[in-house]
């Protein structure tokens, strides 16, 4: 009438594994697990911009008991350039001429992902001109086009002229 209980838990002796591993073999814990760290070569797709994340099939932590392995979640951070800097896929690089090459022109190397670009100055530019190289930037993680190389001139006019200069 009463009725009978049962009361039901996990084995302490092996933790519900259902067996018990005799012999261990050194750096493995009680779930059979190895604690290892592994290089692997992981290949970085061009425009991938900061806190973008990478994943991995079955390159994460192993799983107790024979279990499929994880993923690894590779997390993106960008080295700021000390000379180009990112605008979305757009590169902005700050050229600062002279005025005698602003106002009769030149031409000069700035860099660029590729490596070195020569420009032309053209006479009579004014500080703040913004010149365009199209498709010197960076590629569109979706595979869409490259973005542009953006130089932003600035003319350094002194303050004092020497007696030779004026």
């Amino acid at each position: 009438m009463l009725g009978q209980m049962v009361s039901t838990t996990t084995c302490s002796t092996c933790n519900g594994a259902g067996q018990l591993l005799d012999k261990r073999p050194p750096g493995v814990d009680n779930s059979g697990l190895v604690s290892k760290e592994d290089m692997i070569t992981v290949k970085i797709p061009a425009g991938v911009s900061e806190g973008m994340q990478l994943s991995m099939s079955g390159k994460g932590n192993e799983a107790p008991g024979g279990g499929v392995p994880g993923d690894l979640l590779i997390l993106i951070e960008e080295v700021e350039d000390k000379e180009l800097k990112r605008d979305g896929n757009n590169l902005v690089y700050d050229l600062h001429i002279t005025f005698v090459d602003a106002a009769l022109g030149t031409s000069v190397e700035v860099p660029s992902v590729g490596g070195k670009v020569r420009i032309k100055i053209e006479p009579g530019t004014q500080s703040g001109k913004i010149l365009r190289l199209r498709g010197k930037g960076l590629k569109d993680i979706n595979g869409y086009g490259s973005g542009d190389q953006l130089i932003y001139i600035n003319v350094w006019t002194p303050k004092k002229l020497t007696s030779e200069e004026s």
